[in-house]
């Protein structure tokens, strides 16, 4: 038989990475603050489509200036032992190259969600309440998938300043930290917005 999420209520990282190799192989585990959370596997493609838009757009800046900044999307873990936490965002950007082989990173500059109705409760609050504790987090961006809008938490001189928000396709994401900036117009390219 089968493990799943709901035989535990709070584990440590250590008993969640325990688990996770017996996990069943259509589920995708999160640990949030010491709570199991099954992850939805198979998004609608729009969800797929803003992902690979946003990753694409910041790793082409990215190369561009020879930068080692580099993006992961949903299947590279963040995790941290402190926080009780390992999560999948949708879009994660770390400052620095990692070591060969490894699975996982703990400090990311920019994390993104794409909300949807079943996830955007948890993106906004719990996940927030996690993200916002790790030190190396600039900003924490929220990506609404039916219409272009965005919403930016910005960490400007180690506090969290007031919500910023991109509205309508001529507006133009902004990330200072890592110098860099998108068009919304990119970012939901062929995804309808109607």
């Amino acid at each position: 038989m089968g493990i799943t999420c709901s035989d535990y209520d709070y584990l440590t990282l250590a008993e969640f990475e325990e688990l996770l190799p017996d996990r069943p192989r259509n589920e995708r585990w999160e640990l949030i603050g010491g709570r199991l959370v099954r992850m939805m596997v198979g998004a609608r493609w729009e969800h797929a489509r803003i992902v690979q838009n946003i990753a694409f757009g910041l790793e082409q800046q990215f190369r561009n200036r020879g930068s080692s900044r580099q993006t992961f999307t949903e299947t590279f873990y963040l995790k941290s032992l402190r926080l009780d936490a390992a999560m999948l965002p949708d879009v994660m950007v770390v400052c620095r190259d990692l070591d060969p082989g490894a699975t996982t990173t703990e400090d990311p500059a920019v994390l993104v969600e794409v909300l949807s109705a079943g996830t955007e409760a948890r993106d906004r609050f719990e996940k927030w309440h996690v993200y916002q504790q790790l030190a190396s987090l600039r900003h924490y961006v929220l990506v609404k998938r039916d219409r272009p809008h965005i919403e930016v938490f910005d960490r400007v001189e180690g506090t969290w300043s007031g919500l910023r928000v991109r509205d309508g396709l001529d507006a133009t994401l902004e990330l200072p930290a890592i110098e860099a900036s998108l068009p919304l117009a990119d970012i939901y390219r062929r995804v309808p917005t109607g």
